[in-house]
């Protein structure tokens, strides 16, 4: 091990597992099985013995290979291009959804479950997801679909969402997810760079109550990507969709193009690509990320199964889009699980701030995710208080996607939550396949922070020069696992030059990070979001923090700006709650105690909202590129009710 088997102790802990969570727990079970007395122990063993943990670990939370067993781990190509499980085959519909189907106890199950931003809900059991996969891979096939060809899905997450993800794997075929906020031109960049031979997509949807004609959008797409052949359309909302002859399908006619028998389920090679989830950059070519069955399923498995102890009785709730790494990691962690999925679109707070406690209430839901964006405007609508729903059955929260705030975060502990519940704090990246660090069920929380690594994990923080650092550095892995991405799609080496080439053999993954002396971990932010103000770097979210705990602040965006004397000055943005009159004056003087003089931006500006994606994650560059007037950039992620223009431009 080269980095640090690090785990949060009792000291400053606010949760602590109790004898009911350990007696639960499959991974402590497993530990105690296997012989090891503490995460620290089992996770040093996880990383210095990976040909033992990986193929134990697979077998421990039943992912089936087939074949005869070869070399765990191959590295012929190199260190960035490790090969997984040679000599074996599976393929992740297996794992997924046939063995549940197959089996009585679980076959009449709820698999998925869609809650639409318009207020109905659908569903399908085990028994149903198997025989829709069935027919999708016959009727794709029958359309001319075969092993290797790309699918984009571009549409909400509805069932078919998982269906679809499921019959590409079936025949493997590779799914090409596409966020379902894209405009025409986002959605063709990604069409034309996978070369996808199918689009399947819906006549429309609604945000925040208003009508999104997607089919229009991607019509517009494929009209400029020649390589698609053919489009599937489910009816989802109604709307009306133009249907091109010959090219267009409806999702209820795909039976009669698929035939009466199935399709078999093809063995695959375990490094086989199961999907390509194409990211949002502001500038360059997005990057194709390519994740394999083998890899994706078994990291999902591990981080679900181990991390979040997600089992057969588990419903597990997150806001998640398919062309966001959650949306299929749910799919892929919570199905092989047997667990109920449920896939919620939109916003939390629409059409009003008691809808996602509602999701939960009923669907008697056991595992929420939420964003610390979106409880920042929870906490802020419901006036610090606790909603007004059933959350009994509740027994854990996560969150992941960016820094947590400690007043947000202590609300959903201590107001929403009694105290009880822990907030298993996630951060990995598309990337990775899921997470580097994270909470534990079995082990103490200390607000807005991390437990520590994740199983298999080898995990460290550099300094500007690659050692190892108790300050603020680059979070850094030093080891192979089979989740990480196997490249970009056809382009190596924009792979190798965006994570390997800093320090050799080193992923760095572009956050900022810190261990502290109790052993907590902490993420500052994106590196790249980093401010560096008279000789110290400090993250975004330590500022943010600061002022989204003044009296009045809704929430806080802080990025740097050029200064002739200090080099680079802090400038933040903030909105204020309902009703609150903020000066900026105040707001400075009350950040001195927290920040100090030194880091004190030197201009707060009071907006009416701060852009953000879709799912709610706050756009610090591009509010830059605004403030000084440079390019945005792509902006195909933005949500159109966080209008960029609300941020002022630099006199």
């Amino acid at each position: 091990m080269r980095g640090r088997s690090r785990f949060g102790g009792a000291t400053g802990a606010v949760w602590r597992p109790g004898p009911e969570h350990v007696a639960r727990s499959k991974l402590a079970n497993s530990m105690k099985r296997w012989g090891f007395s503490s995460l620290e122990e089992f996770h040093r063993a996880s990383v210095d013995r990976p040909d033992w943990f990986w193929p134990a670990a697979a077998e421990d939370l039943g992912v089936v290979f087939q074949g005869t067993p070869g070399a765990v781990r191959d590295e012929s190509r190199g260190r960035a291009f490790p090969r997984w499980f040679s000599g074996q085959t599976l393929n992740a519909v297996w794992s997924c959804v046939e063995r549940h189907a197959a089996d009585p106890q679980t076959a009449g199950k709820k698999a998925v479950i869609y809650e639409a931003d318009a207020g109905h809900n659908r569903s399908l059991t085990y028994a149903q997801l198997r025989a829709e996969v069935d027919v999708f891979a016959g009727a794709i096939q029958a359309l001319g679909i075969r092993k290797g060809d790309r699918v984009t899905l571009f549409g909400p997450p509805t069932p078919e969402a998982a269906v679809v993800l499921m019959g590409c794997a079936k025949i493997g075929a590779i799914f090409v997810p596409a966020f379902s906020g894209y405009g025409s031109d986002a959605l063709a960049t990604r069409l034309q760079a996978s070369e996808s031979a199918l689009l399947v997509t819906v006549d429309g949807t609604t945000r925040r109550g208003k009508s999104i004609p997607m089919k229009a959008t991607a019509d517009a797409a494929v009209a400029i990507s020649p390589s698609v052949r053919n489009t599937i359309v489910v009816r989802n909302s109604g709307q009306d969709a133009l249907m091109a002859a010959g090219r267009d399908h409806w999702w209820d006619t795909l039976p009669a193009l698929a035939g009466s028998t199935p399709p078999a389920t093809v063995a695959l090679d375990p490094n086989d690509p199961l999907f390509v989830l194409y990211t949002s950059g502001t500038t360059g070519a997005p990057k194709g990320i390519v994740h394999s069955h083998a890899g994706m399923l078994l990291k999902a498995a591990i981080d679900f199964g181990y991390v979040f102890d997600i089992q057969d009785d588990d419903v597990v709730t997150w806001i998640a889009d398919m062309g966001w790494m959650l949306g299929p990691l749910m799919l892929i962690g919570g199905l092989h699980l047997g667990s109920t999925v449920v896939l919620v679109e939109g916003v939390p707070d629409f059409p009003d701030a008691g809808r996602l406690w509602r999701i939960v209430e009923r669907n008697r839901s056991t595992f929420l995710g939420i964003a610390p964006t979106a409880a920042r405007g929870l906490r802020t609508a419901l006036g610090g208080g606790r909603p007004d729903a059933d959350l009994s059955t509740l027994r854990a929260f996560a969150s992941t996607g960016e820094a947590w705030d400690e007043p947000t975060w202590h609300w959903l502990f201590d107001t929403v939550g009694g105290k009880r519940l822990p907030i298993l704090n996630y951060s990995g990246g598309t990337e990775i396949g899921g997470g580097i660090i994270s909470g534990y069920t079995i082990a103490p929380h200390a607000p807005a922070s991390f437990c520590g690594p994740c199983p298999g994990m080898d995990v460290d923080v550099y300094d500007a020069d690659g050692r190892s650092t108790d300050e603020v550095g680059e979070l850094v892995v030093l080891n192979t696992w089979p989740g990480m991405a196997h490249s970009f799609w056809r382009d190596d080496a924009r792979f190798l030059d965006t994570y390997w080439s800093r320090w050799p053999d080193v992923w760095v993954h572009g956050d900022l990070a810190s261990v502290d002396a109790r052993g907590f971990w902490h993420i500052h932010g994106r590196s790249d979001d980093t401010l560096k103000i008279g000789g110290r770097r400090i993250g975004p979210a330590e500022i943010e923090s600061a002022l989204v705990a003044q009296a009045g602040v809704a929430e806080a965006g802080v990025i740097g700006a050029p200064d002739e004397m200090k080099g680079q000055t802090a400038v933040a943005f903030v909105v204020a709650r309902p009703g609150a009159k903020l000066e900026e004056s105040a707001l400075s003087t009350s950040l001195v105690a927290a920040v100090g003089k030194g880091m004190l931006p030197s201009r707060i500006h009071i907006v009416e909202t701060l852009p953000k994606t879709k799912n709610g994650k706050i756009m610090r560059r591009a509010i830059r590129a605004r403030y000084l007037g440079e390019p945005v950039g792509d902006l195909s992620a933005l949500d159109p009710s966080t209008p960029l223009e609300s941020i002022p431009v630099r006199d």
